[in-house]
């Protein structure tokens, strides 16, 4: 095992959860197994593999950038309760 329960609870208490000793020993379990599996992934050989962003080809649909007609200044404050030389006024927070 490469994880044992006492470092579950160590972690869990960094993170400040709270783990029941029944849970600290699923968890461990858990986390061991998943340990292993990449072991296992660690024996193959990547070399020739490129590396990617993600695991499958995706095509961003992007729109092309262009100018186009927005809202006026007055018309974006028209509903705002406060506003003052063509900006919102808000509360200042401190």
């Amino acid at each position: 095992m490469k994880i044992d329960s006492q470092e579950v609870m160590h972690v869990a208490k960094l993170a400040r959860l709270n783990v029941s000793d029944r849970d600290a020993e699923r968890l461990t379990s858990e986390m061991n197994s998943i340990l292993a599996y990449m072991d296992k992934l660690n024996e193959l050989d990547t070399s020739g593999i490129e590396p990617m962003a993600h695991a499958l080809q995706l095509d961003t649909p992007f729109r092309e950038d262009a100018v186009k007609p927005s809202l006026s200044n007055d018309n974006a404050l028209e509903n705002a309760p406060q506003k003052e030389g063509g900006f919102f006024v808000v509360p200042r927070v401190l």
